[in-house]
């Protein structure tokens, strides 16, 4: 015993006596009542000082895992060693996936992390479409970091409200009208990302025809949610400018839909832009048949060319409240701060909360406050700025690689951080996935994004994350690939 302790350099060596023998004590190998070595004996058989073992035994004494007998020594306390019980009892082996429900399964059965495309460790991965961490503002971060915490750090430390930290509340209220939405009878409900804010509003929706109705192909996390939350659903093909308008209306009038899902600018996968013609349009049917839209703000931020298009909840304007527009930063800004926010009607942010409240309490105070001082301090334009620039040029040189080196495709993209590739109906991606692995280069495969099984002869090619060397690279070995299955 004790010849196993290695002492590293990273952490205070009395910690690390305290933690080892405290691992002696509650796994059995140190009995109730037993007496340990003195602190002289100790120090020697871990090649430590005394004042360490001390330290030590006096951390342990606090925490109540020993007790001293003057004159005598230290000694475990019975109650803190296991008890034999624990080492009788035999047989007990729980098989889990019997005691699994629906959700849990649907989770696991959607996961891309787990059943998702593998490849080696120096692969060129197209996968990712998040932010790339080269471009992050540390210094300016924290700087925001230590500004807030030096404000009010007691409170940011402290349990916080459901509906949000008050100061981002009112900066992304600000934000938000900028953008050109009327205010008027609106709230906001901050949230931990985009997915918490989704499963917030499907999981407090009344399901009556239990569809929900979606751009075809749409985004992989939201047909995954859906179908956690037991919607049918109806995904309606889209056209170079945005959703089919005759099929929308086809289907609007043929089901009825408790809600519906649009991802009007950037879309993800297509990176299309859906026309202000049709987005009035499709605002228009909508309302005719009382069905209320979940806006996914996604890329907004993220245009290279072109004029601005105001989002769906702007184009509803004061008189409608059938929006409901789920905002975030991740795709521009700090995906691991999971900060995001709900925009919609004041009587279902009411609501919104309580469940919120019931869920998870509330979003990080710190990270929503770091943030905040961090948007106030007035750093986002900036970075947005040298961000723009960048990706522009990696997507620049998407593009015109897809043009030089793909055989037969339409590549569908206004913006954002990745190109959509549909080949010709002959060429299956997933067996194109599988030899561009074997040489070293990884994508997404189109069908996961499709309501429908359909999606097999396209991709997506995320690029933000992928240096411009690669990209010259990778996007030549996909089309040497395709080539070969042509």
């Amino acid at each position: 015993m004790y010849s196993d302790f290695i002492l590293a350099n990273d952490r205070p060596a009395y910690i690390q006596v305290k933690d080892y023998m405290r691992r002696l004590i509650t796994t059995g190998a140190l009995q109730g009542d037993q007496k340990l070595p003195s602190t002289r004996e100790l120090c020697v058989l871990l090649h430590v000082s005394r004042n360490t073992v001390i330290n030590a035994y006096s951390e342990l004494e606090a925490d109540g895992y020993i007790y001293t007998v003057k004159g005598q020594g230290h000694f475990v306390i019975d109650s803190a060693a296991p008890s034999d019980s624990v080492f009788q009892s035999h047989g007990v082996m729980i098989d889990w996936s019997t005691k699994l429900n629906d959700y849990a399964r649907l989770a696991e059965e959607h996961d891309l992390m787990k059943h998702g495309i593998r490849g080696q460790k120096q692969a060129i991965s197209f996968t990712s479409i998040a932010p790339d961490e080269e471009l992050f503002d540390l210094q300016n971060v924290k700087r925001a970091f230590m500004d807030r915490m030096s404000l009010e750090g007691e409170v940011l430390l402290n349990y916080g409200y459901a509906k949000g930290y008050q100061p981002l509340i009112e900066y992304l209220l600000s934000y938000m009208e900028n953008k050109g939405v009327d205010l008027t009878g609106k709230d906001l409900l901050v949230t931990s990302g985009f997915t918490e804010g989704l499963s917030l509003v499907l999981s407090s929706f009344k399901q009556g025809s239990g569809r929900i109705l979606c751009e075809n192909p749409t985004h992989h996390t939201a047909i995954k949610a859906f179908k956690m939350h037991g919607y049918k659903i109806t995904g309606v093909p889209m056209e170079r400018d945005g959703i089919r308008l005759k099929d929308l209306s086809h289907e609007l009038a043929s089901h009825a839909y408790d809600l519906a899902y649009l991802i009007p600018s950037y879309h993800n996968p297509t990176g299309i832009v859906m026309s202000h013609q049709k987005r009035r349009e499709a605002l228009r049917l909508f309302n005719e048949y009382q069905v209320p839209i979940i806006e996914d703000g996604f890329n907004e931020e993220l245009r290279y060319s072109g004029s601005h298009i105001a989002p769906l909840v702007v184009s509803a304007g004061s008189g409608n409240n059938n929006v409901i527009y789920i905002g975030s930063f991740s795709k521009i800004l700090f995906p691991g701060l999971r900060v995001g926010w709900v925009l919609a009607d004041k009587a279902l942010i009411h609501y919104l909360e309580s469940v919120k409240r019931a869920r998870s309490i509330h979003t990080s105070t710190l990270d929503q406050s770091l943030l905040y001082q961090y948007l106030y301090n007035g750093n986002f334009e900036k970075y947005l700025k040298r961000a723009k620039s960048e990706y522009k040029r990696k997507y620049e040189l998407v593009v015109k690689g897809c043009k030089d080196w793909l055989p037969a495709h339409q590549l569908s993209s206004d913006g954002g951080l990745h190109v959509f590739i549909e080949f010709a109906s002959g060429l299956d991606t997933r067996k194109l996935l599988k030899l561009c692995s074997e040489q070293g280069v990884l994508f997404t495969p189109g069908d996961i994004f499709y309501t429908d099984g359909r999606g097999r002869n396209t991709l997506r090619l995320g690029f933000s994350r992928v240096s411009e060397a690669d990209i010259r690279k990778g996007i030549q070995m996909i089309g040497h690939c395709a080539e070969k299955l042509l």
